[in-house]
């Protein structure tokens, strides 16, 4: 088992990689306890659950909104949670930002640590301490920064993804490889069969170095003032992609980065297109999407409202070289003029 720990400023938070769920127990005091799940794993699970109190949710994302959290809230009152609580979230990114979210804000906050039982819950949205929820069609737009105790990153879980599930926490960790790790990269298009075959000890590796790039940042930015920024590489057209196009978010992140990075050489920040040329193989290696063309102006209209809008201008990260991210601060009617011109390019 490989440990990673993140300071927070309140808390600390323990990241355990490669530990089984069946251990559960070592980290919880089973009498305080409540358990927030999906059904869809505790119906594989659910031998391997402790018999303790149980929400159960849905873990698609449009039930990740605050009608679901008032549904937790009345539970835990059911269950007489109080302050000396624990909450535990089993399940994908869907249930760890739930649960994280209404424990960070039930009684101004309760304990609570994460399983994380996809690929995208181990290798990023279990892991840094934000947790939120959607508002009228838009990603996370109201949240807290809280860590959880601990995240336990199983990786006999994933066997029981689908595909696309696979695929979509594979763009999230080449997200982290190329902001923050060349050799990152390199395992993953050396390794692509047994990665894609779900092979318990490269996938345990692979959420480690890619949650040690996301845990180095956080570390120095909890609050994302700052460096945290950079986490958000294809994101801000991923998010758009997600409200207009109504796609999972690895997918959406997948066109992002190919967006960021076409955008990167547009602008000069970028001079080598060998960087763009790879992202598009190992792209495809994974499954992933390449293409952004859609109705750009519906998808610059949500891109206006993303988190990251400061006034007339957004953060947007680019890329001078892989583990070389740049913040570059736009303005919002000239990425609409980039968008609409690349969206009339060739495709990558």
């Amino acid at each position: 088992m490989n440990i990673i720990d993140i300071q927070g400023r309140v808390n600390s938070s323990r990241i355990l990689i490669g530990e089984r769920f069946q251990n559960i127990l070592r980290y919880i005091d089973p009498r305080k306890t409540i358990i927030i799940s999906d059904s869809n794993v505790h119906g594989l699970y659910k031998a391997d659950y402790p018999p303790l109190p149980l929400i159960l949710l849905e873990s698609s994302e449009s039930n990740k909104t605050l009608d679901t959290v008032t549904t937790v809230y009345r539970r835990l009152l059911q269950h007489q949670a109080d302050r000396s609580s624990f909450i535990l979230g089993i399940g994908g990114g869907v249930v760890c930002d739930i649960a994280g979210f209404a424990a960070s804000t039930y009684m101004r906050g309760l304990r609570y640590g994460f399983v994380a039982t996809s690929l995208l819950g181990q290798a990023d949205a279990g892991v840094g301490g934000k947790n939120g929820v959607n508002f009228d069609g838009y990603k996370n737009i109201i949240g807290v920064f809280s860590q959880p105790e601990f995240v336990v990153c199983d990786p006999y879980l994933l066997k029981t993804l689908p595909e696309q599930e696979i695929s979509g926490g594979f763009a999230e960790i080449i997200k982290h490889g190329l902001i923050g790790d060349r050799r990152l990269i390199s395992t993953l298009e050396e390794e692509s069969e047994r990665a894609l075959a779900l092979d318990p000890d490269l996938l345990a590796g692979l959420v480690r170095d890619s949650l040690r790039v996301k845990a180095a940042i956080v570390r120095r930015d909890e609050r994302e003032s700052g460096p945290r920024k950079l986490l958000n590489f294809g994101h801000t057209l991923g998010h758009a992609l997600e409200k207009t196009r109504g796609i999972s978010h690895g997918p959406a992140v997948s066109s992002g980065m190919v967006f960021a990075l076409r955008l990167s050489l547009k602008k000069g920040v970028l001079k080598n297109t060998a960087v763009l040329d790879r992202l598009v193989r190992l792209l495809k290696l994974y499954r992933l999407p390449l293409d952004f063309e859609d109705d750009p102006l519906s998808v610059f209209g949500a891109m206006a409202k993303d988190k990251k809008k400061s006034g007339e201008f957004i953060d947007f990260v680019l890329l001078k070289d892989i583990g070389r991210p740049v913040l570059d601060r736009i303005p919002l009617s000239a990425l609409k003029e980039e968008l609409l011109d690349l969206c009339q390019s060739p495709r990558a």
